[in-house]
């Protein structure tokens, strides 16, 4: 693995250390369950389609709908920038539940790098997102009340590591482990008292029955820290994953 690699890797581990070394730590169990698509439009453009459908208390309540539309464009094959929208609901759950439903409308963008090393596939993945969150609260009365939106600005920076296990190389019909560390940094006006907002650290096990279709059974261990920098989640989420990809683009006769 080159040493950049490993030295952003190392980061991310730090700030989980870090994060998890705070009080009031609430364990949680979560699944998700996800779909994800890009489909290409020409050689250069495709669309990005996803849906995680976010579960607490394993299956029983919401924790999140998150929906996730943009537009790819591709260097190359190893280079691709996207810009996007997403809408994401979160709903009170867990020990330490928010006051409310709350909306939450996002622009993002994002690069992805993605290189081999033997039988490693690296991927990096930068993404800045501009968050307008609901300000909402409970009246005496019960009901909810949404007072305006308030801004908060995020950068993610995700490390993820494919590995086949059957094949040499990441092709059709191929076994592998996918793990990835993702850390979430709040920056600008309105982050409270800790710039660290999430660390993901991901394993799973998948099938590639193509390069566009590939499924994925895993476990997320999520670490959100609140904006007090005191009160942290720890949840302990199985992923199921499904990737599908459609091409729209024009076939050469």
């Amino acid at each position: 693995m080159k040493t950049l690699d490993k030295r952003l890797l190392t980061f991310c581990l730090a700030i989980s250390v870090i994060s998890i070394g705070q009080k009031n730590i609430a364990n949680q169990q979560g699944a998700w369950l996800m779909y994800f698509g890009n489909h290409k439009l020409t050689e250069k453009f495709s669309l990005h389609s996803e849906y995680q459908w976010r579960r607490s208390d394993f299956f029983n309540s919401w924790q999140q709908s998150l929906m996730r539309i943009g537009l790819d464009y591709k260097f190359n094959k190893d280079n691709i920038v996207t810009a996007g929208y997403g809408w994401i609901e979160s709903f009170a759950y867990g020990e330490q539940p928010i006051s409310t439903f709350t909306n939450e409308h996002r622009i993002w963008q994002q690069f992805i790098n993605q290189s081999t090393s033997g039988r490693f596939n690296l991927n990096h993945r930068y993404r800045l997102e501009q968050r307008f969150i609901e300000n909402t609260s409970i009246n005496a009365d019960g009901d909810r009340i949404v007072d305006g939106y308030r801004f908060r600005q995020r950068a993610r920076y995700r490390f993820m590591v494919n590995i086949p296990l059957n094949n040499k190389k990441m092709e059709d019909k191929t076994l592998f482990v996918s793990l990835y560390e993702e850390v979430f940094l709040g920056f600008g006006a309105g982050i409270g008292k800790n710039i660290m907002d999430q660390n993901r650290l991901y394993g799973a096990i998948g099938w590639r029955l193509n390069s566009n279709f590939n499924v994925q059974l895993g476990y997320l261990n999520q670490i959100i820290v609140k904006g007090n920098g005191i009160d942290i989640e720890r949840n302990h989420n199985l992923q199921v994953s499904c990737t599908y990809n459609i091409d729209f683009s024009k076939k050469k006769e």
